[in-house]
């Protein structure tokens, strides 16, 4: 009888084992499934530069540890890879807010059944309730207090899965990446490695990674909020926009709401900036054909008119007042952007990249979910 028992128990878990390595996706297998496009946007020929879009297509349950964070970014740079596409003078853009959800790390995986963000946060405050008061404490006078607590709580835990994944990409790539952006406290950078300064301001922050895995330069601060961000997060400078001198070109970074605006490619003139990025959200199923609603932000852009609100589409709306329209103004001949995708409760992000070359916006192929792109020049 004992011994039928043991059989038994030996049975189940060899099953169970064959159905763990043959059963489930595999976290490439799975990313193929929502890989909706790769594509080179244009012939390489004999352009030995390239810029790598990559739009990941992320779901709650990719945030809640380490490895699945790591896994899912890790798979598209594998299946980008595979095209041909990393090379030695690449460097590859993530989407802005790639990072912020990282608040879910070793949290319940019940958050992701909740149907909205604020019945997420509001769960996530109540199970962490201890936690969630020490953060409040640190707040400043941000109006959305409890998103700014509920960042200050996890920033340590966020920027470790966050730094660590693509800082290791980036040596396992030998390239340069554009970690998107993420929201942290007062963030600084000291050879090459981020600290905190938990009682600071919350930034909308971005961060380039060399080959060696460090960070080049200092934060690049988000200036120009949307609506929402204005509630818990606080403006950087535009005239601390950075101009990064790489091996493969001057490159300066501007998040999407600040490519809008004049006053962040002023130091990308003064530099002679070559190649201009900017990582990108959009919420609430905006996409490129949508009706424009108008600008999301606490301050619109100058010389913005009014009577294209309900008229344009929202990408031809980008192309008059964005990247298309204000890198005319510089000496840059490249300019990417690439948004969000996902699953992420009812925030329905949405948004296609526009790439830019000699002030031509070049055809591009959209992607349904995930996409990836490259951009020779």
């Amino acid at each position: 009888m004992i011994r039928r028992f043991i059989t038994l128990i030996i049975l189940t878990v060899f099953i169970w084992l064959i159905w763990s390595f043959y059963g489930r996706n595999t976290p490439l297998e799975k990313t193929n499934s929502q890989l909706s496009i790769v594509q080179e946007i244009n012939p390489s020929d004999s352009l030995t530069r390239n810029i790598v879009g990559v739009q990941p297509f992320m779901e709650v349950s990719d945030y809640f540890n380490q490895v699945n964070f790591k896994e899912k970014i890790q798979a598209y740079l594998v299946a980008a890879n595979r095209k041909g596409f990393l090379q030695k003078n690449t460097i590859v853009i993530y989407p802005e807010n790639i990072g912020t959800w990282l608040f879910l790390v070793d949290e319940k995986r019940n958050l992701n059944n909740k149907k909205t963000l604020n019945e997420a946060l509001r769960t996530l405050a109540i199970s962490n309730a201890f936690d969630f008061l020490l953060g409040y404490i640190k707040t400043g006078d941000e109006p959305n207090k409890e998103f700014s607590s509920i960042i200050r709580m996890k920033a340590k835990s966020m920027l470790k899965v966050y730094n660590e994944t693509f800082g290791e990409l980036a040596m396992e790539t030998d390239t340069y990446i554009v970690g998107g952006s993420i929201l942290l406290p007062d963030p600084s950078v000291v050879d090459g490695q981020i600290f905190l300064n938990l009682l600071g301001p919350l930034y909308n922050t971005s961060f380039l990674y060399g080959p060696d895995g460090k960070i080049i330069g200092d934060p690049i601060l988000k200036s120009y909020l949307n609506t929402s961000e204005d509630s818990y997060t606080t403006p950087g400078d535009p005239q601390n926009l950075q101009v990064f001198d790489l091996p493969f070109g001057k490159t300066c970074i501007i998040p999407f709401n600040d490519s809008w605006h004049a006053q962040s490619y002023e130091n990308a003139i003064i530099e002679s900036a070559e190649i201009i990025l900017s990582p990108s959200f959009l919420r609430d199923n905006q996409t490129e054909y949508s009706t424009w609603i108008g600008y999301d932000g606490k301050m619109a852009p100058e010389n913005l008119d009014s009577n294209d609100i309900g008229k344009l589409s929202n990408l031809e709306a980008w192309r008059k007042y964005s990247i298309p329209k204000r890198i005319g103004g510089t000496q840059a001949k490249v300019g990417f952007n690439v948004f969000f995708r996902g699953n992420m409760w009812d925030m329905d992000p949405s948004g296609n990249p526009i790439a830019v070359i000699n002030n031509t916006v070049l055809p591009i192929v959209p992607a349904g979910k995930g996409g990836i792109w490259s951009l020779n020049f």
